[in-house]
């Protein structure tokens, strides 16, 4: 199958994603987050997992390993998908295609990130927090997964207020 075969040409005028991954990365019973540097352009001072985009020579799992440690410095184990999350950015015709992960680190020594500050949160103060908006939504789901589970799905969208919309699938695979 070559290039042309992908249907790219007959694509033209659908939706297109930009894929990113976000991961949760846990120590025991605390999970590791970043809160926003102030001059951050999205989410300055809040917190939130690790991530970013998926460069065009990658998968997605290697994508959030290489997130992972670049943004940590940690070496990681249990990489899991949790999620896949498709968001309506209300650009025309382009959204992002979110990949939720977790991971154990394997010790807690961490490297200053660019991104903001680096913090081990135990799971009980979770709700304390100045977190991401859709983050009270997924994470206590994340964490709470079994190692077999298989991901969840989700849509985001945004009302008329530019309010977040959270719409979890709810088919069985069984």
């Amino acid at each position: 199958m070559g290039k042309q075969d992908q249907g790219i040409a007959v694509s033209r005028g659908r939706d297109h994603v930009v894929p990113r991954t976000l991961s949760f990365i846990t120590h025991g019973e605390d999970v590791l987050l970043l809160r926003g540097a102030p001059d951050k352009r999205i989410w300055p001072n809040r917190y939130n997992g690790v991530g970013g985009h998926v460069e065009r020579d990658e998968d997605v799992l290697t994508a959030a390993v290489r997130e992972m440690q670049e943004e940590t410095g940690l070496q990681v184990r249990n990489v899991r998908l949790r999620g896949v999350i498709h968001i309506d950015a209300g650009e025309a015709q382009t959204g992002i295609l979110l990949f939720v992960f977790t991971a154990q680190a394997m010790e807690r020594q961490l490297s200053p990130s660019r991104e903001g500050t680096l913090e081990w949160v135990p799971r009980e103060r979770l709700s304390s927090l100045d977190l991401v908006e859709d983050l009270p939504l997924i994470l206590p789901r994340v964490l709470s997964m079994a190692a077999d589970e298989p991901p969840f799905f989700a849509h985001y969208d945004y009302d008329e207020d530019d309010a977040l919309i959270v719409t979890f699938a709810c088919h069985s695979t069984g």
